[in-house]
């Protein structure tokens, strides 16, 4: 059944009327036309389609579009400040922290949401929460570096 669903999304109002069991991931990509946000796994395993809602680093593929009515997400687009890129952002460039791209969004997510509740994580703490974002290319090592840099940059 379709239903008036209304949600924050990159800091702009969104109404959108459709199912409200889709999956957010398809109407972020495909209604609202958004397509950093990727499709992995779609079993919420892999990380890919990472976005923030109200500050939570959660999995789009497997959050219904209900479960995100009156509240706030934030997808890779979002990130951006002025339409450059943000520190992390930033850092993951300087440091490489990517090869083929793909997971890279989720990543990035998935690292803001952690530093946005522990702007000073150490080491362990940043492996632990990025460990269920997984990168095929191996960049592991430097996206730990490039999320350290910025935690030194915000006065870890």
């Amino acid at each position: 059944m379709k239903e008036l669903i209304k949600f924050n999304l990159n800091g702009k109002p969104v109404e959108i009327t459709t199912d409200s069991d889709r999956l957010l991931l398809w109407v972020i990509r495909t209604d609202l036309g958004l397509t950093g946000t990727k499709y992995g796994c779609g079993e919420s395993l892999c990380g890919a389609c990472t976005v923030i809602v109200d500050n939570e680093a959660v999995r789009s593929c497997q959050t219904t579009l209900k479960d995100v009515e009156n509240r706030s997400v934030i997808t890779i687009e979002g990130l951006a400040v002025d339409g450059q890129p943000n520190i992390l952002q930033k850092a993951f460039m300087d440091h490489d922290a990517l090869q083929c791209g793909y997971c890279t969004p989720g990543m990035l997510m998935n690292a803001w949401a952690m530093l946005k509740k522990n702007p000073h994580p150490t080491r362990e703490q940043i492996i632990e929460e990025m460990d269920d974002n997984l990168c095929r290319c191996g960049a592991h090592k430097r996206i730990i570096e490039a999320v350290e840099t910025v935690s030194k940059e915000m006065g870890g």
